[in-house]
């Protein structure tokens, strides 16, 4: 695409902005530059108008050739200096790269000069006063001076006959022309490489000028730092002597970073204002906002400008899921890797060095830094991540000590003992039918031994603890996440309004298609353009309901309703739950798998076969049921994506809300579906011997073992919890990524045309493109949101899970920061004043901790019924005698025929023993559940309700124990609030000072009356107003039109009250996109 502007046009706009000829208005060289102003916007509400028109002239003259060459100079790569900012900048080395665009070129771009006469029918003319010229032949004829002057032609290509564009690839060009146009109109400004190749990629680089970033800062209300500074109030002797020597000890462990601070002072902040530029800390126009400001604020224009004539579209974002650009991003600080001095080093190679190396695990992380450069949302995920990781060493170190206070009284332990003492020979019933023989329970010494490391009186310290913790860890995140919010000046922020995403959009518009074609049908004649040239009534309101959502304004008519939602929501309900039976099915599986395997090991003839049946088993369960969930887990990932779709969500924030709950619904489901099992279900409903409950007719179900399920439930859990961490949170990550950059490097090489772009090295854009895009956190935040559910939830089975934990995310934190300062295109800067929906998802799973431990407590581990035995059946008040307690007897001749052992090593057995609270078999009541069953289960049940209101009673001591806002924070707050109101009052001060003295030095005084002095002051309408009454607009010149009586006066400026009247700020580039 080639833009040209008349020469007479050009001379004429340098005249009226006081500057010489613009450098950026032609595609003559090979990086050219697009700086249109005077471009008109094609939203007009007008029929799309045809794309033939005359040739240009050729008369142009020496003016033309003249400018050209001299903007061949300025844009010329060989005038670029080459210095570390090299491929940040336009070819001038002095506009930044703010924004890329990128798309795939089709065709040849042509440089038509003024002598050409062949013109392509693939071009739009745009005459700068807004009309469009009509339509006209190849010949030319007619009005072509009309369209000489001030007329800016936008070629797409310049060729004929066969080398015609394909209709897609024709269409594409006219949507990014017309997108482009439209930025230009925003006032950004366009560079773009003329691309020498039949196909390859084409970046389009975007720069905001000084105007436009001022104008939509201020529209975005950032907050920047003014000139005051004011001192952070001092901590008394004692804290600060108490501070010095923290920071003391925390030196080592310091990222050498720059701070982002000022030590004991700090820059005041109010929201950017362009009536109040005087007030802030400019010190230089480029750097004023930084590099991720920048983007933001470019990316703003792009997701609000609208395509209205060609695609009825509105932002960047629909036309990249159009295929209209391939990608768009804001660049990367250069490269990575640090070449030059330490000083000089720029951000990313700074977080490099200094974050997102392997090495650096020991230090903390420079979140400040982390927010400057990729935005507060991110930063904040680093932050939580930070302040997670923080505390679980407490939860590691008490984790580590219950395992120690296992492992020292496992030789003590009275219950392990009797177990393992061969000597009251406990026979047990057989583990399946006719195959298994009667056995002793001492050959379970081994599990009892390991099941007392886990199932001890300290576990249920460690559970309550572990709540303790969970709520501390929230109320402490809070306390956090208000400091950050105060020092990153996200207090008081307004949340960003936001636009339709495009398939909610591309729905909308479909509706309203279907709409006027029913209502096409009722009409006989269709409607067409009339004479007037004016446009039908069915764009007009295409263009108008475009334009109202562009603008964010309701449209009350046209929206998507719950009937057209109606079919998303039935396909969502029914697809989880299909999901959820497939996730109970994958279960189940692996439980016949127990069985069946369990039964076939022990027919096998080889003793130590029927040894290891236990062992094998439960591990090769473990492993399949690891497979299983992580490949569900990515099923269930693009699944939650295409459930949210149907859904439509209108913004992306609903989007991902609902995104978010889906896939943590279905990811939990599947990653502690096995878990819950084993805790609460397995060994439940077995039945007991005589009235076995089978499976398939065939197979007994399974049972816990003779230590009980805890001990299985513990190694299901660390088998699970360090598989996905290790192989789906790490292997993954890096792998994947790898893979993928791989992938596209091969495809890349395969194209002929890489010939040319090896001879120089490649730009910061194309080195930023072949980075993998981001893709949100959602990932980031669900690894680690399934990672708390195993320190939280089931933490009772298993103390070292804390432990596990951090070092993995001691991992998991340097490697997210390689990835994304490596690995990863730079995202949006997003503002976020906190975490989200995530938090709501950790408190209910704080909340819901509380009640898993209990019950593991209560009912999967040994504990109450010890509690039990020892203070209500134990004569001599100790656990001796406990495992007999816990053995009922059966009689053998009581066996189902065919269930009894074929060929037993054991004849003279008459009774054998199972675990369960039942009548003996010469009981009135054999076999039904005794007394001392319904003793335990009431015990149980009265602990998991002591248990539950103890744990939240004491919660709430500590979240009201704990402010959520940190006192300084307020006071500092407050402080703030009372500077800004000084600092406007002065300033209203001095300007009413000035006014005094400007109306005592003109106005003459007539004899007799009231002189007013400097000190003195103006009469003031009203009781507290600090301005002048507000003069007539007769009197004071003003034209802008006359108002409504009492119109409230605007705020005393000096361009109200000087004699000059000063050149108004507003120019081309301060222009709104149209939307």
């Amino acid at each position: 695409m080639a833009f040209r502007r008349s020469a007479s046009s050009t001379w004429r706009e340098s005249r009226g902005n006081g500057r010489g000829f613009n450098p950026v208005a032609t595609a003559l060289s090979e990086s050219s530059s697009i700086h249109s102003d005077a471009l008109y916007h094609l939203t007009r509400d007008a029929e799309p108008p045809s794309y033939s028109i005359p040739e240009a002239e050729s008369d142009r003259g020496d003016d033309w050739n003249q400018e050209a060459q001299s903007l061949l100079k300025v844009v010329s790569p060989s005038s670029s200096p080459h210095d570390r900012n090299e491929g940040l900048r336009f070819s001038d080395a002095r506009r930044k790269v703010d924004y890329v665009l990128v798309f795939h070129q089709r065709r040849h771009a042509s440089v038509r000069t003024p002598a050409s006469t062949s013109v392509s029918h693939d071009r739009l003319s745009i005459v700068s006063n807004g009309n469009f010229p009509p339509s006209r032949g190849s010949d030319g004829k007619g009005g072509g001076e009309a369209a000489s002057i001030g007329e800016v032609f936008v070629e797409l290509d310049s060729a004929g006959g066969n080398d015609a564009a394909e209709p897609a690839d024709h269409e594409m060009q006219l949507i990014r022309q017309e997108f482009e146009a439209n930025l230009l109109e925003a006032g950004l400004e366009i560079e773009r490489d003329r691309e020498v190749k039949a196909h390859g990629l084409s970046f389009t680089r975007l720069h905001a000028p000084w105007p436009v970033l001022c104008r939509e800062a201020e529209f975005l209300k950032i907050k920047v730092p003014t000139k005051t500074r004011y001192e952070i109030k001092e901590e008394s002797a004692f804290s600060s002597s108490m501070s010095g020597v923290w920071r003391k000890l925390k030196q080592p462990f310091q990222p050498k970073v720059c701070p982002q601070d000022h030590g004991p002072t700090k820059f005041l902040t109010h929201c950017f204002s362009r009536e109040k530029l005087h007030l802030y800390n400019i010190t230089s126009k480029d750097t004023f906002f930084d590099n991720a400001t920048r983007g933001r604020i470019v990316y703003e224009i792009l997701r609000r400008t609208v395509c209205a004539r060609t695609c009825q579209t509105i932002g960047v974002t629909t036309l990249i899921a159009k295929g209209v650009y391939d990608a768009a991003f804001p660049l990367h600080d250069g490269d990575y890797n640090a070449t030059g001095h330490p000083e000089e080093r720029n951000d990313r190679q700074v977080l490099h060095e200094e974050w997102a190396r392997y090495s650096a695990f020991y230090k903390y992380q420079p979140v400040d830094l982390v927010r400057k450069y990729f935005g507060e949302k991110i930063g904040l995920y680093f932050a939580w991540l930070g302040v997670y990781t923080q505390l679980l060493v407490p939860a590691s170190i008490v984790g580590i000590i219950v395992f120690g206070y296992g492992v020292a009284t496992v030789d003590t332990n009275i219950p392990s003992l009797e177990m393992c003492d061969e000597r009251l020979n406990f026979t047990m019933c057989p583990l399946c039918d006719g195959a298994c023989d009667f056995w002793q329970l001492s050959t379970a010494c081994g599990t009892a031994r390991a099941s007392h490391l886990f199932d001890n009186p300290a576990t249920v310290f460690f559970a309550i603890f572990m709540s303790l913790w969970a709520v501390l860890f929230l109320e402490h995140w809070k306390r956090r996440q208000i400091s950050l919010s105060f020092s990153w000046d996200l207090t008081g922020i307004e949340d960003d309004e936001e636009h339709p995403r495009p398939k909610y959009e591309t729905i909308l518009l479909q509706k309203r298609q279907r709409k006027q074609k029913n209502k096409k049908k009722k009409k006989k004649d269709p409607p067409v353009k009339r004479e007037d040239g004016t446009v039908t009534e069915k764009n007009r309101r295409m263009r108008k309901l475009l334009l109202a959502m562009a603008a964010g304004t309701p449209v009350a008519i046209e929206k998507l309703t719950w009937k057209d939602r109606l079919p998303g929501y039935c396909i969502n309900v029914s697809s989880i739950l299909f999901m959820f039976g497939l996730t109970f099915s994958a279960v189940f599986g692996v439980i016949v798998y127990r069985i069946t395997v369990s039964a076939l090991m022990a027919m096998s003839p080889d003793p130590e076969t029927k040894s290891n049946v236990r062992v094998t088993v439960t591990a090769t369960a473990v492993i399949i049921n690891l497979v299983v969930i992580l490949i569900l887990d990515e099923i269930y990932g693009a699944v939650a994506v295409w459930l949210t779709e149907l859904e439509i969500p209108k913004t992306e924030t609903n989007f991902e809300e609902r995104l978010i709950l889906k896939a943590f619904l279905l990811k939990f489901m599947n990653a502690y579906a096995p878990i819950f099992y084993v805790a609460f279900f397995k060994g439940r409903f077995a039945g007991r011997p005589g009235s076995y409950v089978y499976v398939f007719n065939d197979y007994r179900m399974e049972e816990c073992a003779p230590g009980g399920c805890l001990i299985e439930l513990c190694i299901q859990l660390s088998i699970i919890m360090l598989g996905k961490q290790l192989i789906q949170n790490n292997i993954f990550e890096i792998g994947i990524p790898k893979l993928k950059k791989l992938v596209r490097t091969l495809k890349d090489k395969g194209g002929a045309e890489k010939k040319e772009e090896e001879e120089r090295p490649p730009q910061q854009w194309n080195l930023d493109y072949a980075l993998a895009p981001f893709e949100g956190l959602t990932p980031e935040y669900m690894e680690m949101i399934i990672q708390f559910g195993f320190v939280s939830l089931f933490v009772a089975s298993f103390p070292l899970a804390p432990l596990f934990a951090l070092l993995n995310n001691v991992i998991e934190i340097r490697l997210d920061a390689k990835k994304f300062v490596t690995e990863l295109r730079r995202p949006v800067a997003a503002r976020a004043k906190d975490i989200g929906i995530w938090y709501n998802i950790l408190s209910g799973m704080g909340k819901f901790s509380v009640i898993i431990n209990a019950f593991v407590i209560s009912f999967t581990s040994d504990f109450i019924p010890r509690l039990v035995y020892q203070y209500m059946y134990s004569q001599s008040g100790t656990m001796h005698g406990f495992i007999d307690h816990t053995l009922s007897y059966f009689n053998v001749s009581n066996f189902k025929p065919g269930t009894a052992p074929q060929n037993s090593h054991h004849a003279d057995v008459a009774v054998c023993r199972y675990k369960d609270y039942r009548e003996p078999p010469w009981s009135p009541d054999a076999y039904h559940f005794s007394k001392q069953y319904w003793c335990v289960l009431a015990a149980r049940l009265a602990f998991v309700i002591l248990f539950q209101n103890l744990v939240m009673f004491l919660s709430l001591v500590v979240a009201w124990v704990i402010p959520d806002i940190p006192k300084t924070i307020v006071e500092q707050l407050k402080r703030e609030k009372k500077l800004l109101v000084d600092l406007f009052l002065r300033e209203e001060k001095d300007k009413f000072q000035l006014i005094q003295s400007l109306f005592a030095k003109d106005a003459p005084v007539p004899p007799g009356s009231h002189v007013l002095h400097p000190g003195q002051g103006f009469p003031l309408p009203g009781r507290y107003s600090t301005l002048p009454q507000c003069p007539n607009r007769a009197a004071t010149g003003d034209d802008r039109g006359g108002g409504p009586p009492g119109a409230r006066c605007r705020a005393a400026s000096f361009s109200l009250y000087t004699r000059k009247v000063p050149p108004s700020p507003r120019n081309e580039n301060s222009r709104h996109t149209a939307v």
